[in-house]
Order: structure tokens, then sequence, then C-alpha cells
């Protein structure tokens, strides 16, 4: 089947919420055959850099934060939004690594100058139009105390590779992208010593 047998075509929609965090929308698709089906949910939010960042020791920074979708405190890697970006897919990147320098300094109060971009990847593509861009950011020392914005509460921990393995398998490190982030990184240090 090719691609053009696969494109639906929007013929409705609607923004049921559209504010600063997010544009909501409820819309309604045009098969290639004919048929309409309706309602498809969707959402438009800001891209955002997830950074899987390791101090001058080797330990991982993680942040713990309450996230309100599942209504509990969860450890994941520093991330933060980006603001609005041009089109150039180059100069996105830097873009994004600039917030990703900002937003480990901000979550963690630490810097590095070592950081390599691993992957651009839709954030959840069902539903959301967003990218997730992620980093890796080698030898992080401490620059600063944390700069949180006013919505921010979390709290900074350290940990081995093995404690990331263990929550990774255990469900106790439940961000999908996060996760994903750090089996990119892994990779790419296991590419390192075959080389």
């Amino acid at each position: 089947m090719s691609e053009e047998n696969l494109v639906c075509e929007e013929i409705r929609c609607e923004h049921l919420v559209q504010d600063q965090w997010i544009d909501f929308r409820r819309s309604a698709y045009r098969f290639p055959d004919g048929r309409v089906f309706e309602p498809y949910y969707s959402y438009t939010r800001r891209d955002y850099a997830v950074i899987v960042a390791s101090d001058e020791g080797g330990d991982f920074l993680c942040v713990r934060q309450f996230r309100q979708g599942l209504r509990q405190v969860t450890t994941e890697f520093p991330a933060g939004g980006i603001e609005l970006m041009d089109a150039n897919p180059e100069s996105r990147t830097q873009h994004a690594l600039a917030a990703a320098r900002r937003e480990l300094q901000e979550e963690t109060g630490f810097v590095s100058d070592s950081w390599e971009h691993l992957l651009t990847v839709p954030a959840q593509a069902t539903l959301s139009d967003n990218y997730a861009y992620i980093f890796r950011a080698k030898n992080c020392r401490p620059a600063s105390g944390q700069k949180l914005d006013d919505m921010e509460l979390l709290k900074v921990q350290k940990h081995t590779a093995d404690e990331i393995e263990d929550m990774i398998s255990s469900g106790r490190f439940q961000q999908a992208v996060h996760i994903l982030a750090w089996l990119l990184a892994q990779r790419q240090k296991d590419g390192a010593k075959n080389r």
C-alpha cells in the first residue's frame, strides 16, 4: 500500500482549549476511501529537551517531582520546554541544546562542557505534534543553586547506572521518553567501548 493511500484529511477542527501551554483539539478526518471518522483528539505543546547528565564521578543527575497526570512523585532526568524555534532543522537542534543547557542548570545547579545530541523523536505521535530533543551531558559539575520556575517543585538526586536500571525494571522510572534517553545513552556508551 502506498503512503498516499494512508493519508487522511482533517476536514473539521475545534479548539477545545487554547492557551500558552496547550492547544487541545477535536477533529474529524476523511479516510482515503471517503469515510469520515470523529472525534480524534490531539494537542500541541512546546517541544522539550531531556538530558541524560552524569557528574564527574559517573553518577547520573535525576530529579524527583510530582506529575499531575500520574498523581505521583516520579524520578526522571532533567528536562524542560523549548521556546519557539525557526524551521531550519540544524538551528532547531542548536536552539534545543541552549534550552537543555539552561534546564540542566536551573533544575540541578550543574553545568557541562561535554554535550551530545542523541536523537529528536516525536514525544507522543498518537496524540501530540511536539518533539523531544534528547541530549547527553557528561562531566557535569556544580555551578550554582537551583533556579526553579514558580510552578516547579523538585529535588535533585544522584543515581548510579545500576540504580537507574533497577528503577526502570521495577517501574519506578516512569517517563517513556526518559527511558528511551537512557537506552540511547547506554547504546552510545557501549558503542564507544567497541571502537
